[in-house]
């Protein structure tokens, strides 16, 4: 029941988030943005290293394995998945007015959506990962660990919640569907994290290097997306303090609760 309710939390997360477009103007204050992407890539950056990299780590080490190796080629091969993804999924992202990803005819709200799904996708097989350590019974990795990761992820995902419900709203949509799209953004982090966990015994061998995959595809995020979003145009040392914040925070969880 404890994994259950930890792989859930990341979805509420996304789904109080877009909960904001009920009680927010139809759009977003522009400092407010740049604060909560930069808090975002914070978390995320911080959560690589303590939750996902440090622990590849120290279990390759557990292992007799040469310790930076499974991080290093976890970590790569992470960055290429996302890089490909990216690639082929047509997706929109905000303040943008060219789609990526392969042509389609795809409604304008839809590819915004599989934008921010798409950078879900490593945020639920980070958690899918270390709980999957968890239940494996792993010495480096602790219940109360896989749940300040599965927090972090969650604190995150509010602000990613708002900002695609929002601009969404903008766009025309009403704030009940607005909410339904940035809410099922999230979706994809619960059902990536349990069937990672179903292949429980299958990842157990490659733990380290999955662990060190994740964080790769969180990193690609942060710096492909998230970063440079928050250091376009005016007040881009908003941006900066919120990856300030956001990074402190996820440390003092994980060093707190791991």
């Amino acid at each position: 029941m404890q994994i259950f309710a930890g792989l859930l939390i990341p979805l509420a997360g996304t789904v109080l988030g877009a909960g904001m477009v009920f009680f927010m103007r139809n759009k977003m204050n522009v400092k407010l943005e740049k604060f909560l992407l930069g808090f975002a890539s914070g978390v995320m950056i911080a959560a690589s290293v303590w939750s996902l990299i440090i622990p590849s780590i120290d279990i390759a080490k557990e292992h007799g394995t040469v310790a930076w190796v499974p991080a290093g080629v976890g970590f790569i091969i992470g960055m290429i998945f996302l890089l490909v993804l990216d690639s082929l999924i047509p997706h929109l992202h905000l303040k943008s007015s060219q789609p990526e990803g392969v042509k389609t005819k795809w409604k304008k709200t839809t590819m915004m959506v599989l934008a921010v799904t798409l950078h879900n996708i490593p945020e639920g097989m980070a958690v899918g990962v270390i709980f999957a350590g968890v239940l494996a019974g792993n010495t480096e990795i602790t219940l109360a660990g896989a749940f300040a990761l599965a927090i972090g992820i969650a604190i995150q995902n509010f602000p990613e919640g708002a900002i695609i419900s929002i601009p969404l709203r903008t766009e025309g949509m009403s704030k009940t569907k607005a909410f339904v799209y940035g809410a099922l953004s999230g979706v994809v982090e619960p059902i990536g994290a349990a069937v990672t966990i179903v292949l429980t015994n299958a990842v157990i061998p490659i733990l380290p290097y999955l662990l060190s995959f994740a964080a790769g595809a969180m990193i690609y995020v942060v710096v492909e997306e998230l970063i440079p979003e928050s250091q376009a145009g005016k007040h881009s040392n908003i941006g900066t303090i919120g990856v300030a914040a956001g990074f402190v925070l996820m440390m003092v969880l994980d060093v707190a609760l791991g």
